[in-house]
């Protein structure tokens, strides 16, 4: 087993990526298929608009934060994004934290929750495959898709799942969990 990251997304006031994504946390480790679970709020990462004059590939990072994001994700074997749909695409905090990278992303499974309105962020879900996808990350075929979600959010419980979302949840862990074992020895190379 090996460790999982769930990377909330948003960051903008009043969000409700957060709640989301602590429900998403309970599942994995109620889940059991990685050892370590972290959670990993963009809006707490420090990462300003991408500031590196170098190309991620080269890995010459001049900024202490790009350092320790590098050492942050390098250390996680797997992804979640939690993401919300911002005008029919993901949102450019997710973008510019990804951007930072390359090298640390490869032959990583991600699995993505997604939510929204009516189209319960799936549209931002697929946009973002293309983009993890020339990094060599491997999107699962199974998530999470959370239609008009402040209805399952609760005062003082968090986010109050149905047996679909909770459903879902586990087969993208499932699947999450297989894959991160059939890619583990491309990332040892």
């Amino acid at each position: 087993m090996s460790g999982l990251g769930i990377i909330v997304a948003s960051t903008r006031p009043g969000r409700i990526g957060p709640v989301i994504a602590e429900w998403i946390e309970a599942e994995a480790r109620s889940h059991g298929g990685f050892a370590e679970v972290e959670l990993i709020d963009l809006a707490e990462a420090g990462l300003p608009f991408m500031n590196e004059p170098h190309h991620p590939r080269l890995r010459r990072y001049t900024h202490q934060h790009t350092r320790e994001w590098s050492a942050r994700i390098s250390g996680i074997d797997a992804f979640v994004f939690v993401m919300p749909e911002y005008n029919y695409g993901y949102n450019a905090e997710l973008k510019n934290a990804i951007d930072y990278l390359h090298h640390e992303w490869q032959y990583k499974p991600v699995g993505l929750v997604s939510y929204g309105g009516v189209s319960a962020g799936t549209r931002a879900a697929q946009m973002i495959k293309q983009v993890v996808t020339t990094l060599k990350m491997t999107p699962v075929a199974e998530a999470v898709a959370l239609p008009f979600v402040r209805q399952f959010i609760a005062e003082g419980k968090g986010l109050v799942p149905n047996e679909i979302m909770t459903g879902s949840a586990k087969a993208m862990f499932d699947e999450l969990a297989r894959l991160n074992s059939a890619l583990s020895p491309l990332r040892t190379k």
